[in-house]
């Protein structure tokens, strides 16, 4: 018997010990073919093993970040399934189930076989090119490489899962079953309303994306909207869109830096950027921005949030570093608690919080979703592994909204004014007209 042959036999016995905490829905390919439980069903979810350095890799960097990256690399898959349907069938075990089910023993001899494997490319198409993503954010260059790392990856390819408006952020809901397009178009009005944007006003939109919000702002509430982005497809993409709609000279996009705003504007909305700016640089933020905000203004902030913490630990969970480093470089979350304080710091006063977690949930599932139906396409447009960086990236969040590990939120601010002066109607009925 060959060294590979024995490694083979190796990872057959340990994943037959493994099979019986699997349970009846999930079995175990190698690269040989041969399948544990041999008498899986054909419907049953298979993970498969594309060679034997992937386990040599997982041997050598046992951790999270290296089950994606073999994963994004096609080395590890699925088959009869998806990550929603993994999620749902992943057995409850723990890990020292798994050690006593195998014994140590023989996960020693396991490990010790398969360090001497080469473990093959484990490195992504993108890591080490020139002018990659800094991973770091605050001034202006490292801010633009960030975005650009994942928005500038093409148009054509969010046109993939994206509604027709392009709106890469948490849609609204106003029943389960709405579709997206109608959802998202339902977010955007939320948003005008909350702000309650009348005709002759400047609204501001800091990340605005490929346009869709400073262009229905303006077009069916009678505002001169402008908008900054620091990606230059979106920009581009808002640039056609305001043609296409005949908006030129009451709405404007730039390709600037949130620093780099200057003016004085009505209402000012940030939706889904908020996440880029980095915690250090927040309270800078919220300063920037009540500057820019005429007295008695109104400012809505949209962002991703974590669940607070004891303490207000920030330590990342793998799945969050993971994303981090590969998704989103640069970009930080915090607790809504956190939000509503520095906005105050700032002077602000807090109006409104409302949590759209559930619709993000569903929002970044049926984005999933499309992308999978799209698959071919979006490897046309982008290649294999960033279409399947992307597809597992869109599950995880899905799944973590769903679990409560992370949220959304929308507060509603205005411009603290010595008078306590607010110009807000007294209940928010307006807000969720019939």
């Amino acid at each position: 018997m060959t060294a590979a042959e024995r490694r083979l036999a190796l990872a057959r016995d340990i994943a037959a010990s493994v099979a019986p905490l699997l349970g009846p829905h999930l079995a175990l390919r190698l690269w040989d073919g041969s399948t544990v439980p041999a008498n899986a069903g054909p419907d049953q979810l298979v993970v498969k093993f594309g060679d034997e350095g992937t386990l040599a890799a997982l041997s050598k960097s046992p951790k999270l970040d290296t089950l994606v990256r073999l994963h994004a690399l096609g080395r590890i898959d699925l088959e009869n399934g998806d990550l929603f349907d993994l999620a749902e069938r992943r057995p409850s075990v723990r890990g020292r189930d798994l050690l006593r089910a195998v014994g140590p023993l023989k996960l020693a001899r396991g490990a010790a076989a398969f360090l001497k494997v080469p473990a093959g490319q484990t490195k992504l198409p993108w890591e080490g090119q020139p002018g990659a993503a800094p991973g770091k954010s605050g001034d202006p260059e490292s801010n633009q490489k960030n975005i650009a790392h994942h928005y500038d990856v093409s148009n054509a390819f969010y046109r993939l899962f994206l509604d027709e408006k392009l709106i890469y952020s948490c849609a609204y809901f106003e029943d389960w079953e709405q579709d997206l397009d109608a959802a998202q178009r339902a977010k955007i009005d939320l948003v005008c309303r909350k702000l309650r944007l009348q005709p002759g006003e400047t609204f501001l939109d800091v990340g605005c994306g490929w346009g869709a919000l400073i262009c229905h702002a303006a077009e069916v509430y009678g505002v001169t909207a402008h908008g900054v982005t620091l990606s230059k497809e979106q920009l581009a993409g808002a640039q056609e869109e305001i043609r296409a709609r005949g908006l030129q000279g009451r709405v404007t996009v730039a390709l600037a830096d949130w620093t780099m705003v200057a003016g004085a504007f009505d209402k000012i909305a940030s939706v889904g950027m908020f996440e880029h700016v980095g915690l250090k640089n927040a309270d800078a933020y919220y300063r920037g921005i009540r500057k820019l905000l005429r007295p008695g203004g109104l400012y809505l902030h949209h962002a991703i949030t974590r669940r607070a913490k004891p303490g207000d630990d920030r330590k990342l969970r793998p799945e969050a570093k993971a994303i981090l480093r590969h998704i989103f470089p640069g970009a930080e979350l915090d607790h809504i608690g956190s939000t509503l304080s520095g906005l105050e710091r700032a002077g602000f006063e807090p109006q409104d919080v409302e949590a759209l977690r559930r619709h993000y949930a569903r929002t970044t599932a049926l984005w999933c979703r499309r992308l999978q139906g799209n698959r071919a396409a979006a490897i046309a447009e982008v290649g294999e592994v960033r279409t399947r960086m992307w597809i597992a990236y869109l599950a995880g969040v899905s799944l973590a909204f769903a679990r409560g590990s992370i949220g959304v939120c929308q507060t509603l601010s205005s411009a603290r004014q010595k008078s306590g002066a607010v110009d807000l109607p007294p209940t928010r009925r307006d807000i969720y007209r019939d």
